[in-house]
């Protein structure tokens, strides 16, 4: 194999090599440096390398952290509004915390307002959750993109805000929590007055005062009944009340000077509510409160709820709603804690009967009397001393609200087995009337307790304070419920009861005058209304009840226009109201005793039997399909004259009588 040839290099190359493999001579060791300052030293990675000289480090040049914590919110309140201020500008203004009184649960009305880059005014608004983080989230993409800013920057003062919510949510509840007695909100002055007043022995007689000089005429029993009903809302079972009346006779009036003795602090007022609003109350205490609701009509979508809130209690709703969470349906269990009085008033007359059971119905007095003097109060409340008068009401108000504010929940012990022994029991309504007879005695012990001693009973190591029912509250409690819930147990509401009797007022007087029997006269629509002095629309409506109660005769009258005429029924007994019913009263007699202003609404005792105010036998003629007679049938008594006082509706101008055939 032949040897490889090798060229000849120039002389240049060789040479470059040959400086490539120089070792550098070794320079003598630099002096060692001062150990102070000690400047970092820079070593070589080389085995054997030469120590190079010290470096000095140069300091970096100051520069804002990209990760600095962003400024704050100013948080400022003005009355029930939430205003946070950011470095941006923007300003967030907040409604509805003070409602919030549930962590976990900030359902709040969010406005932010500020300028975008071109200077102009952008804005947004919503309501929302600010625990729910989904919208959270909606309500920080749309303000960002209607205030052109970033998402990122409206996210951290959304979370800032929310951060600063949550804290004075959270200082507002144990605020609530550890709220000062009763007994603070008054001074040491207020509170001996207030204990004066309930330890006064004539203390039923100066409330009833006290109403008078702030304005309420008359309605003596509706005083007693509706303030001591106001007070048994300290009591397990409280006592509910429905104030009935026409429109104008003063229900509202009279409710307001009642509430107006009682704390803000324990009454809760609505003009309305809607059917499940109560059930959704659990965010207010309502414990020992009153519960007001201004007409019965604005109530009757929840008066299921306020049904079963007067007997057992509380409310317990389940109701399916989004998980603040995941978003999904889920199952809520919402309850609202009672007892809670309740006070409610309306002009309608067929109100829900189930829950008339449950309540004390009082109606208004609508005399004459009463309306006169009413004018005469209106009339004096104009002059120098009605001026003075209504200076005086705010030292009353006052008065009355803090000796409210001194009674207490306590049980009551009534050891008088025989205070509703002779109760009647003759119906089953009875059975809930008897619990708010008893109920009755138990709110005048309840308004005494600081005349009364407080008792103690212990058993199985177990001590109950109590305190006991007098016989005199026995015998209040008594003259209250004859003229209360005496006129319960009759089959009329009061206000037809009134017409009945102003019927048979009017008959037994026309017959006297035309010396004919009961039986044969007969009136019209427009003598009653002449009569009585009613509106139309309200004496169709009673007269039409009491055509279904058969207490009236419909018939057909002759002549022109097919008038109808109306004939009292007669053939009564003379039980009205529960008069034979024995109670245990002053003289035995539940409905009434002798009340000369009962009359035949109230039923009380009677020196003559009035045909009015009498229950109807037991079986009425059988010959009788209908209450309407069309004209002579069979076995049917026929009237041969119908007699009318009046002039006729067709307007012959006739008066004195007419004889029409029946």
């Amino acid at each position: 194999m032949p040897a490889p040839s090798i060229e000849p290099q120039p002389a240049a190359v060789k040479a470059a090599a040959k400086e490539k493999i120089i070792m550098p001579e070794i320079a003598e060791p630099m002096p060692k440096p001062e150990p102070d300052p000690a400047p970092e030293r820079a070593f070589s990675l080389a085995v054997n390398a030469v120590p190079c000289p010290a470096v000095p480090v140069e300091e970096p040049a100051t520069r804002p952290m990209p990760l600095s914590m962003p400024a704050e919110l100013k948080i400022e309140i003005d009355g029930d509004e939430v205003r946070a201020t950011a470095i941006s500008g923007r300003v967030y203004r907040v409604l509805g915390l003070d409602k919030c009184n549930s962590r976990g649960q900030m359902r709040v009305n969010v406005k932010v307002t500020g300028k975008n880059v071109r200077g102009e005014f952008c804005y947004h608004g919503d309501t929302l959750d600010m625990e729910a983080a989904r919208q959270r989230a909606a309500f920080v993409k749309q303000a960002a993109h209607e205030l052109a800013a970033k998402e990122e920057t409206v996210h951290r003062e959304v979370g800032q805000l929310w951060t600063a919510l949550a804290e004075l949510q959270r200082e507002r509840i144990a605020k609530l929590l550890d709220a000062p007695p009763d007994e603070a909100l008054m001074t040491a002055e207020e509170q001996a007055e207030a204990l004066a007043l309930l330890r006064d022995p004539r203390l039923i007689k100066r409330v009833l005062s006290d109403f008078e000089l702030c304005g309420v005429v008359g309605e003596e029993t509706n005083k007693k009944v509706s303030y001591l009903a106001a007070v048994s809302r300290l009591l397990d079972k409280p006592l509910a009340v429905v104030l009935q009346s026409s429109s104008a006779a003063g229900k509202s009036s009279l409710m307001e000077a009642v509430l107006d003795f009682m704390p803000e602090e324990q009454r809760e007022e609505y003009s309305a509510m809607t059917g499940q609003a109560l059930f959704y109350m659990g965010q207010k205490n309502l414990k020992h409160k009153i519960l007001a609701v201004a007409e019965e009509e604005g109530a009757s979508r929840a008066s299921y709820a306020l049904k079963l809130l007067q007997s057992e209690g509380r409310l317990k709703i389940a109701s399916t709603g989004k998980d603040p969470v995941s978003g999904k349906l889920v199952t809520h269990e919402y309850v609202v804690e009672g007892p809670v009085m309740i006070f409610l008033t309306t002009t309608a007359q067929d109100v829900d009967e189930e829950l008339l059971n449950r309540c004390l119905v009082l109606t208004v007095n609508e005399e004459q009397a009463q309306t006169k003097a009413i004018h005469r109060k209106q009339r004096e409340a104009q002059t120098i001393e009605g001026l003075w008068a209504r200076r005086e009401r705010a030292r009353i108000v006052r008065l009355h609200r803090n000796a409210q504010r001194l009674l207490k929940p306590i049980a009551v012990v009534n050891n008088d087995e025989e205070a509703a022994q002779d109760f009647p029991d003759t119906v089953t309504r009875t059975r809930r009337d008897h619990m708010k007879f008893l109920t009755l005695i138990q709110a005048v012990a309840l308004l005494h307790q600081h005349q009364r001693e407080i008792k103690t009973s212990t058993r199985n190591g177990e001590t109950l304070e109590y305190i006991e029912a007098t016989k005199a509250d026995v015998k209040l409690a008594q003259e209250l419920a004859r003229h209360v819930l005496g006129p319960s147990l009759d089959d009329l509401p009061p206000h037809t009861r009134r017409l009945l009797a102003a019927l048979d007022q009017m008959v037994t007087a026309e017959c006297e005058r035309l010396q004919i029997e009961r039986s044969e006269y007969h009136f019209t629509r427009r003598t009653v209304r002449e009569h009585t002095h009613w509106g139309d629309t309200q004496l169709r409506m009673h007269l039409r009840r009491l055509e279904e109660m058969e207490y009236l005769i419909l018939r057909r009258g002759g002549g022109q226009g097919q008038t109808f005429v109306y004939q009292l029924r007669c053939d009564y007994d003379g039980n009205f109201a529960g008069e034979t019913a024995n109670f245990a009263g002053s003289e035995g007699n539940f409905a009434g005793t002798s009340g000369a202003d009962s009359g035949g609404i109230a039923g009380g005792a009677r020196g003559e039997e009035s045909p009015a105010s009498m229950r109807p036998v037991a079986v009425f003629r059988p010959n009788r399909a209908k209450n309407t007679d069309t004209g002579p049938v069979a076995e049917a008594v026929v009237y041969p004259v119908v007699v009318v006082p009046m002039a006729r509706p067709n307007g012959n101008g006739r008066t004195g009588g007419s004889a029409w055939p029946a």
